[in-house]
């Protein structure tokens, strides 16, 4: 059933954002610029890959979110940075060029003047001249530069370590990347399956700024939870190496050190547990597992190692699945207690972390137990809780995981936990067996793809000699294609360009291109400086925009928490040290916004057939009523599902609004109506619901409580809707704090009013704390709970007044009349009840 147009935003929306672009209503001033005097005020939206498939409607809450903010700072006064720009990078317009010869950089053009034509026509309040994308040279020149800097810094490196690589794609895959499913690995993007394969990666060296990533936390305005998502990807531990001889078999019961052949180093956060580590795991692809294997093992090492080759290392390190693995053969010996243990391979120990080896102490670690009761491995109880009895708990019970005292333990028996680690640790170094470490579970980041589009390597090689080319010689650009594929053994496509691979001198560039997070680590630096040819950014520039907090608000999807977010925080580190910006963090404030949902309450697919297109719901609602329902369906961190009968309630308030000052003539046309605006001063009643108004909606935009901002709202145009004629005073502070939210509509209305000027920067209204003290209370009366009337006295008055007063009701004797009160309950300026008998 088709809506009753309310009101004609088909008329009016296009025509105001017309008038935003060629005014450039929203331009900031950079520093120097008419407007550079006010304070500045940074709101950054995380930018769109521009995908074939066009917007929906979930992807711009957090856009709507920041323009509402945006909007409200300028009216206040602050010269506000809100930008727009595409990270356009990216595989899916690789494979359709694989598909059909369509240069990518063509598909992600028609892409993106899709979403620029679909977020203009919602109205955002976007500095369109600083409009960036990073499949342009004059962009990716910048990208290329920062490499050059970590390059130089030595934080990038070569690798020839084992990769995931998929056939299907045709490129390299993180670890982040590989999803474990019941056939094996697949790729995140398509569900390709995966393999194994040793390809040379160039890596970058985030894990030297891991310290700094974690600490830095702390300082940031950030929700906990995904503090605590970047703590848990940091992985911080602090305990001890230890190291453990390798023995032959045939090694003698005392600890002799006849047979020793190499030591194996472990890290341990434990070390108060050494005397119940009772076996060894090394991770299958640890150097030493060829070494030391025996020729009775080796066949089962062998087929298990094949096994393991092409597991991710989520699915590895699953704690729900069955622990699987095998024995060496090979022994190392506890040098704590001198007992030979068996070393095993075991697929839950990975080589990326810590040492790839692992002393396993069963009695006090549920991976280590489960494997140690499946093998039917020993089991010494080496802490006991505080608050336990004395004495062995049955092996195959659940290991103690906490921390207590110390039992079996030699020289650490009844040490508390913290004592036993520390006094073990002086031990190990005293006999020179081991030293105090701090470990991280964060990896160096992989930082090559086997794919044509992306940012090309400012790298030239020599045999196996490489060195960056001369940042004079920048941008490094792509040569043209038209075959994009990969070849078979994984060879990236640039390796085709013959011309452009082989320099005269004989030297070849490098030929894999960057990942896509890297156009993504610095773009909010550029948005400050987007025309710059001589530097990434001016310093007065970076100074002005990003002196003191950085970004002040960064909205985005919570599906960037973690690697996204650590990227842009690593990059940013380094661009602190070498001095090219002026805080240690980027972004100040960050918020998540909750997913919207499809009507089926799944998320919105394609292959769900529950994809809402914005077009669609602007095309019949219009953008006012699109921005202003998205807000108005909970709070913004919180997933809700889309509503088409919610939208229409918002379409018939705004609806409400637009027959305040305005009516429809017999020919259909919406005129202004003077008749139902007057000069004359609001009325106290009025004036106090006005200014309570400005106050809630003020301090909600301030805590992006966006729901109950409009709520308030909608109890201001229920006031001024009951008023027959409406003061224009009222009337234009509700359109003054509409606007941020339904912007084309507040415009319109206050043009109508007879105002040339938009009201993009008309001054924020300002709560009167006189209006906001309330002279009389309505106090409920109750007589035992039940509500028989209300009485109005002085606000503030005492509980005697407010007894007085009831008392004086005609409905007190009603209720009363030959019953006895028990006790009286008065809760000030709120309710007094009566408890009879």
């Amino acid at each position: 059933m088709q809506v009753r147009k309310q009101f004609p935003f088909a008329v009016f929306e296009p025509t105001w954002q017309q008038h935003w672009i060629e005014n450039s209503t929203f331009r900031a001033a950079n520093p120097g610029e008419p407007g550079s005097e006010k304070p500045k005020y940074y709101a950054l939206d995380m930018f769109p890959y521009p995908s074939g498939a066009g917007l929906h409607v979930g992807h711009p809450e957090g856009w709507i979110a920041t323009d509402i903010t945006s909007r409200c700072r300028r009216m206040r006064g602050f010269n506000v940075l809100h930008p727009m720009g595409w990270d356009a990078f990216g595989l899916p317009a690789e494979q359709y060029a694989v598909q059909t010869g369509t240069h990518p950089r063509d598909t992600t053009e028609k892409n993106i003047a899709t979403f620029r034509r679909q977020i203009q026509a919602l109205g955002f309040s976007y500095d369109w001249s600083r409009e960036i994308n990073t499949t342009d040279p004059a962009y990716y020149k910048w990208t290329q530069w920062i490499f050059i800097q970590l390059y130089k810094k030595g934080l990038a490196y070569v690798s020839h370590a084992p990769v995931w690589y998929c056939p299907a794609l045709g490129t390299v895959l993180a670890n982040e990347e590989v999803l474990p499913t019941l056939e094996g690995p697949r790729s995140e993007r398509g569900n390709h399956p995966v393999e194994r394969r040793p390809l040379r990666q160039w890596m970058l060296k985030i894990t030297a700024y891991a310290e700094r990533l974690l600490a830095d936390l702390d300082q940031l305005d950030w929700p906990e939870s995904l503090k605590e998502m970047q703590r848990n990807w940091i992985g911080r531990s602090e305990g001890a190496e230890v190291q453990f001889k390798v023995a032959s078999s045939e090694v003698a019961a005392d600890g002799s050190s006849a047979g020793i052949a190499d030591t194996i180093t472990v890290f341990t956060t434990r070390p108060d547990t050494l005397f119940g580590a009772t076996y060894m795991v090394l991770s299958p692809e640890h150097p030493f597992v060829e070494k030391i294997t025996t020729s009775e093992q080796r066949d089962a090492v062998q087929k298990y190692k094949a096994e393991v080759a092409n597991k991710s290392d989520l699915e590895r390190t699953d704690l729900a699945k069955s622990k699987s693995g095998v024995f060496t053969g090979a022994y190392a010996i506890n040098p704590v207690n001198s007992e030979k243990i068996p070393i095993w391979i075991a697929d839950y120990v990975l080589m990326g972390y810590g040492t790839g080896a692992i002393m396993a102490v069963p009695a006090h670690d549920e991976r280590d137990h489960e494997f140690a009761i499946k093998y039917n491995l020993p089991i010494i109880e080496v802490v006991e809780s505080l608050h336990s009895a004395a004495g062995l708990r049955e092996a195959d019970s659940a290991p103690f995981t906490g921390e207590g005292h110390a039992i079996n333990s030699g020289f650490l028996d009844g040490l508390p936990t913290a004592e036993a680690k520390a006094k073990m640790i002086d031990w190990l170094e005293e006999k020179k067996l081991g030293t105090r470490r701090i470990q991280y579970k964060l990896r160096d980041w992989l930082f090559s793809r086997q794919r044509y589009w992306g940012e090309p390597f400012p790298v030239i090689w020599n045999g196996d000699q490489h060195d960056v080319i001369s940042e004079n010689d920048l941008p490094l650009t792509l040569p043209e294609l038209t075959d994009y594929q990969p070849s078979p053994e994984g060879n990236a496509p640039l390796a085709k360009a013959k011309d452009w691979l082989k320099l005269p001198d004989g030297r070849i560039r490098e030929t894999n291109t960057m990942p896509q997070w890297a156009g993504s680590c610095w773009y909010y630096l550029r948005y400050c400086d987007p025309k710059n040819e001589h530097a990434l950014i001016d310093p007065a520039v970076e100074k002005y925009w990003m002196g003191e907090k950085g970004v002040d608000l960064y909205i985005g999807g919570a599906e960037h928490a973690v690697l996204h977010l650590l990227y842009a925080r690593f990059w940013h580190k380094v661009l602190f040290d070498i001095g090219v910006v002026s805080t240690s963090e980027p972004f100040h404030k960050l918020v998540n916004q909750g997913m919207i949902l499809g009507e089926d309450n799944r998320k919105m697919s394609k292959s769900w057939g529950n994809v809402i297109n914005p077009d669609d719901v602007v095309t019949e609602y219009g953008a006012d009523s699109l921005r202003l329902f998205e807000m108005f369906l909970g709070p913004l961190e919180q997933m809700k599902p889309w509503s088409t009968t919610g939208i229409e309630g918002v379409y018939r308030f705004l609806g409400r609004i637009w027959r305040l000052v305005m009516e429809e003539n017999q020919e259909g046309e919406w005129l202004f109506a003077p008749a139902k605006v007057t000069d004359a001063a609001p009325s106290l009643e009025l004036l106090r619901g006005l200014h309570a108004g400005i106050r809630k909606v003020t301090e909600d935009i301030e805590k992006l409580q966006f729901n109950t901002a409009i709520s308030a709202l909608m109890v201001l145009v229920n006031d001024l809707t009951k008023e027959p004629v409406r003061p224009r005073a009222a009337i234009e502070t509700l359109l003054l704090l509409l606007a941020p939210f339904a912007p084309h509509m507040a415009e319109e209305l206050w043009h109508q009013l007879g105002h040339d000027k938009t009201l993009a920067y008309e001054p924020w209204p300002q709560a009167d704390p006189k209006y906001l003290v309330q002279s009389e209370s309505e106090i409920v009366f109750q007589v035992n709970g039940k509500v028989r009337g209300h009485v109005t006295v002085a606000a503030g008055s005492s509980k005697e007044v407010i007894e007085a007063a009831a008392r004086a009701l005609p409905a007190f004797a009603e209720w009363t009349a030959g019953k006895t009160i028990r006790k009286v309950i008065v809760v000030p300026d709120k309710l007094i009840n009566f408890v009879v008998g």
